[in-house]
């Protein structure tokens, strides 16, 4: 058999169902192995998109997505969408071509160093030089996405390997890697220590609860100690936002009772988060100054990285919490109303939820947000663009289940959720999934509307139109003395007929009634849709803790 053959029976192997990538030159001969192939490949019409879209869809299953992409510049798009999976701990393999090995390093047609380029952007990438190891390459890249602190993989081949003949015995191969460490109990037992003896303990979890399916243990863990539960943004899902003890969003754009309670706390467990600066909001000196912190994550090297810790555990967030309980069961720990919950019922009421039932014209951005949340069941899913949308968005959407809200935390990627749209529905294609997108974020990968089309692939996309980029025109507003430098997008731009020249449906929105009617019908219309809904084009994002100000001090 050829390599080429190899590589598409391997990735078979691997169980790959779907691949979210664009033909060239360099990767010519895998595509025609993929011809004959039960894989399905989704073209997509940027190769940045097929990150975006393989993102995706490892969030929304919990399985690795797969993009592909020629050499050179089909390499160089896949780079943002490489480095938001990166940020983010979301496991995609990147495949890409190469010229034969022995042009490498000639400036041959479309040749790039894409191993320099993707080695400080991936978890592990590797040249595929050897026709011989194709099958075990490529499980181990699998198994390295997969294992220990989630992330992306990239591996580029020459075309030469590619058509290589060659035979191999799939059969063989190397021992599973599994480089998750078992919790220590001693650590363990000193971190229960400290949150029973605390009168005001708070459980901070981030998006490795998420990747390593903890959702339900750790609830468990939260009941057991009658711990609040605040979360990144990332970690949105980690336990359901209806439950009682769940406090909602920390950081810039926190709830404001979420982040004054973790700055009440005087123990902090910190569980697959690792407290970024849109959390502590840059690392402020005060952050927890007043708490012991437990630290929990896969990673070690992120353990006290950015904060000071108390407790330090390395392990995945489910190995944790299950030992945790385990600690907690043998003592025979139960509940206890305290002060501290008293404390937190006050906050609670001093602190409101964010208006959302606004009936003015123009529409103001709440509403939206209301709108789809009342339409949408739980086990649906939203991705999200980034700016303002995104954080109407994580600051109102509450999520009941994990894997159900998608966004770019790390990177802030515009242009993200429309393809991750895209990859989520092809994981999930049960469920509806909606896009809640801003007009600047969108602009930037619109022509994913033809892939979405052309595939069948019905995704919503919300568009909370101010005819700005958002987010910045409002930090020029508030920092910058209202100099609104660049971010005017005009008023010209008709969804509407854009989504139409496409094939897709398109309706646009001027009163607040009209919303939900609007979104029912794109629902229902099983095909990709764009609800076109046009705001209010200053109303800003609050509250949020202004530039060097403190978690509980925000404004608006």
């Amino acid at each position: 058999m050829k390599g080429s053959e190899a590589i598409i029976k391997s990735l078979e192997q691997q169980g790959v169902k779907h691949i979210f990538g664009h033909p060239g030159g360099a990767i010519l001969d895998v595509y025609d192995a993929l011809y004959g192939s039960d894989i399905e490949h989704i073209l997509v019409r940027h190769e940045q998109c097929a990150a975006h879209a393989a993102d995706g869809y490892a969030r929304a299953s919990g399985k690795i997505g797969v993009c592909m992409a020629t050499s050179g510049p089909g390499a160089t798009n896949l780079l943002t969408g490489i480095a938001t999976a990166n940020a983010d701990s979301s496991p995609i393999v990147a495949i890409t071509g190469q010229v034969p090995t022995s042009l490498m390093g000639a400036d041959a047609f479309q040749e790039s160093d894409a191993i320099s380029l993707t080695l400080p952007i991936t978890k592990y990438n590797m040249l595929l030089d050897d026709p011989k190891n194709i099958h075990i390459k490529l499980k181990e890249a699998f198994e390295i996405a997969f294992d220990g602190r989630q992330g992306p993989v990239h591996v580029d081949i020459p075309k030469d390997i590619q058509q290589a003949d060659v035979k191999i015995n799939f059969s063989e191969s190397k021992p599973k890697i599994n480089t998750i460490p078992e919790p220590n109990l001693n650590d363990v037992k000193n971190a229960i220590e400290l949150l029973l003896n605390a009168e005001r303990p708070v459980i901070y979890a981030g998006g490795g609860v998420i990747l390593s399916n903890a959702s339900e243990v750790l609830t468990k863990l939260a009941e057991a100690l009658m711990a609040p539960v605040v979360t990144s943004i990332r970690g949105k899902g980690a336990i359901p936002e209806t439950h009682h003890l769940s406090m909602g969003m920390i950081g810039m754009h926190g709830s404001k009772f979420a982040n004054k309670v973790i700055s009440d706390s005087d123990c902090i467990l910190g569980i697959g988060a690792r407290f970024s600066d849109r959390s502590t909001y840059y690392y402020s000196s005060d952050f927890g100054e007043r708490a012991k912190i437990i630290h929990v994550d896969v990673d070690p090297s992120e353990i006290g990285k950015n904060v000071p810790t108390d407790v330090q555990i390395v392990t995945s967030a489910e190995k944790a919490v299950k030992m945790m309980l385990h600690v907690l069961k043998i003592q025979a720990v139960k509940p206890k109303n305290t002060v501290w919950h008293q404390r937190i019922q006050q906050i609670r009421k001093l602190n409101p939820q964010i208006k959302d039932d606004y009936n003015d014209v123009p529409i103001k951005p709440p509403r939206i947000i209301k709108e789809i949340r009342e339409i949408l069941g739980e086990d649906d899913i939203v991705t999200a663009e980034v700016g303002q949308c995104e954080m109407w968005a994580a600051m109102l959407y509450p999520i009941r289940k994990p894997r159900t809200m998608i966004i770019s935390t790390g990177m802030g990627t515009m242009g993200f959720g429309y393809p991750a749209a895209i990859g989520a529905k092809v994981a999930k294609p049960d469920k509806n999934v909606v896009d809640i997108a801003g007009d600047g974020s969108l602009l930037m990968v619109c022509q994913e509307i033809s892939t979405a089309v052309n595939h069948d692939i019905p995704v919503v996309a919300v568009i909370i139109n101010n005819r700005y980029l958002g987010l910045v025109r409002q930090w020029q507003e508030l920092f910058y003395d209202k100099h609104y430098s660049g971010v005017d997008l005009g008023d010209k731009t008709d969804f509407v007929k854009l989504a139409e020249a496409f094939g897709a449906g398109g309706v646009r929105v001027e009163k607040p009634a009209d919303i939900r009617p609007a979104i029912q019908e794109a629902l229902a219309s099983d095909k990709p849709y764009l609800v076109d809904v046009i705001v209010d084009k200053e109303f800003n994002v609050l509250p949020m803790v202004p530039m060097g100000g403190r978690l509980d001090d925000m404004i608006g």
